[in-house]
């Protein structure tokens, strides 16, 4: 038999506790359809205050903006705004920032990122909301636009990229950060400069910022030693900046052990090269491939397990010496410049949120093209790869069996490995390529419960594929006899009366 490769999930409390009421979660499941998202509002106003609580350590002041398209889901943003301490909204769109005004968030709490029409960057100015500028041509744009209708001097901050830096060993050697097609290039900061002074009647510049896409600490430092020497040009320009926005990319850690991670991505190799059997349907190498008996390419997975992440990532950046600053940590020299600090947590503020359910549909044999390995078994779930996206989005982890009834739990069974496919008339429509193994082989009925999967992978790719319906959402909360309340996402607003009944 097959030795099974388990990426089993990190859970925390609150899902933890959650995946242990089979019943309630079954209940949930007949009445609402198979998918299901299911989440847990409060984890993230506690997830906020750990990212706050990371500030007040160094003794930095800042703010934290949630990243808004992390999940479209109404009661995570309620109960956001009504959060304490305070957290912000990050919007990258005219209908995220109407959903974050409705939801509660006054627009000195919202901050317009990502690319902008005309009608998003008209209701961030109109009210007055933090415009993260990307161009010289949108700081253009929105100047005319405010001097046009007349409104107040929006704040706004000038994200930048292209950090251009010295070799670390002396050597004059120009080494240029991971490019981005977000932000002006660092080389053209002195003609943006230029324009936000000009412009001055019309525009606030609050700060400079970055977004990189690594989990490199030393690029980010870099990154951040840049953006303080930026803030000291904007004081030649007349200009009075106070925060440095370090963006996100603080990550989540999905697997639970790090043992585990690495001996599937050591098997993945292995199999690529021909080494022992396939891990995924028909051979699929996740970005690796066999040339001539050489594995080539690099796996396209996101790093699932992570011994550091979230809020614990930020205070490993802020405690990271800083190269060209006598290698002082971070949050030292931000404290000497008297700066602030802004991030944009999405993934990372709705770390153990929520989780998604799917319904076995069918369980049936099909060959795989190895005939030594046994039988290949193929579950078809209601859902698809467009419900649950967690393996489109490169992270691999184990979902948690749920039985269908008391009798059903897992006892003297054999592990099984499984190929999880979707409800869409597509081959490719699988919800994980990888042969995942469970506590044994699933039955109609049951459920999958794939954990942690508010950052991204719960509504991000949804569709209406087929004129299948997407997955509905609802929020729980504990009840004070240790039981669950739920509503519908859309009924949630973070108020409870007496007695916990919420009014």
């Amino acid at each position: 038999m097959v030795q099974p490769l388990y990426l089993r999930p990190r859970v925390e409390e609150p899902l933890a506790s959650l995946l242990q009421d089979g019943e309630f979660l079954h209940s949930l499941a007949d009445g609402l359809g198979s998918p299901l998202n299911v989440l847990v509002p409060d984890r993230a106003a506690e997830n906020a205050a750990g990212f706050l609580a990371t500030y007040r350590r160094h003794h930095l002041a800042g703010k934290v903006f949630f990243a808004h398209k992390a999940n479209r889901s109404s009661a995570l943003v309620r109960r956001l705004a009504a959060a304490e301490p305070r957290v912000g909204v990050d919007v990258a769109s005219v209908g995220e920032l109407q959903h974050a005004l409705a939801c509660g968030f006054t627009a000195d709490r919202v901050m317009a990122t990502g690319p902008k029409d005309t009608d998003f960057l008209w209701l961030a100015a109109r009210v007055g909301a933090t415009v993260n500028v990307d161009s010289a041509g949108e700081l253009e744009r929105l100047a005319a636009m405010v001097r046009k209708h007349g409104f107040g001097r929006v704040p706004l901050l000038l994200r930048l990229s292209e950090f251009e830096e010295e070799h670390d060993s002396g050597s004059g050697i120009r080494v240029l950060s991971r490019r981005s097609r977000f932000g002006t290039p660092l080389r053209e900061v002195g003609d943006l400069l230029s324009r936000a002074a000009r412009h001055r009647d019309a525009v606030e510049v609050s700060g400079v910022g970055y977004h990189l896409d690594t989990v490199a600490l030393v690029e980010k430092v870099r990154a951040l030693e840049r953006c303080v020497m930026v803030m000291d040009a904007c004081l030649t320009h007349g200009l009075t900046p106070r925060a440095i926005d370090i963006g996100g990319g603080f990550g989540v850690g999905y697997v639970h052990d790090a043992a585990e991670w690495d001996r599937y991505t050591t098997a993945l190799t292995d199999a690529v090269r021909g080494a022992r059997p396939p891990v995924a349907w028909r051979g699929h190498g996740y970005g690796l491939r066999n040339d001539n008996g050489t594995v080539r390419g690099s796996a396209a997975l996101y790093p699932a397990h992570r011994a550091v992440s979230g809020h614990a990532y930020l205070d490993a950046l802020l405690s990271h010496p800083t190269p060209g600053f006598g290698r002082r940590p971070a949050a030292t020299l931000l404290l000497e410049h008297l700066h602030e600090v802004y991030s944009e947590p999405g993934r990372a503020l709705v770390d153990q949120c929520g989780l998604s359910l799917a319904r076995v549909s069918e369980v049936r044999t099909a060959g795989n093209g190895d005939r030594d390995a046994g039988a290949e078994y193929v579950v078809r779930l209601a859902a698809n790869s467009g419900d649950i996206s967690l393996e489109e989005h490169g992270v691999l982890v184990d979902p948690v069996l749920i039985p269908r009834g008391p009798g059903d739990e897992p006892g003297r069974d054999a592990p099984a490995g499984v190929y999880l496919a979707g409800n869409l008339c597509l081959e490719a429509d699988f919800l994980t390529r990888r042969k995942v193994f469970l506590p044994r082989l699933p039955r109609r009925g049951d459920l999958l419960a794939f954990v942690n999967t508010a950052g991204y992978a719960m509504d991000f790719r949804a569709h209406r594929a087929q004129r299948r319906p997407p997955a509905r959402t609802v929020a729980v909360q504990r009840r004070d006899d240790g039981g669950w309340r739920w509503c519908p996402d859309e009924d949630y607003w973070p108020v409870t009366g007496q007695g916990g009944e919420r009014v």
